[in-house]
C-alpha cells in the first residue's frame, strides 16, 4: 500500500481548500471523519462476528472431538 508522507498531504489539504473553499472547508472534514468513523465500526463490528462466528465452531468442533 503507499505512503503518504508529510508534503503529500499538505498538497492535498491545499487543493481541497481551494476545490472546497475555505468556508465550507471544515463542515467537508467533520463530514468525512464521520464517515470513516461509520466505517470503522462497521468493520470492527465484521470482525467481532467473524470471531465469534469461529470461536463457536471451534467449540462444537471440540465437543463433537470428545464425543467420539
Amino acid at each position: 500500500m503507499p505512503q503518504i508522507g508529510w508534503s503529500e498531504l499538505l498538497v492535498i489539504i491545499v487543493l481541497a481548500i481551494l476545490i472546497i473553499g475555505p468556508k465550507d472547508f471544515p463542515v467537508v472534514v467533520k463530514k468525512i471523519g464521520s464517515y470513516v468513523k461509520k466505517v470503522k465500526s462497521y468493520i470492527t463490528e465484521i470482525q467481532d462476528d467473524i470471531e465469534n462466528a469461529t470461536d463457536i465452531d471451534s467449540e462444537e468442533s471440540n465437543k463433537k472431538n470428545k464425543k467420539s
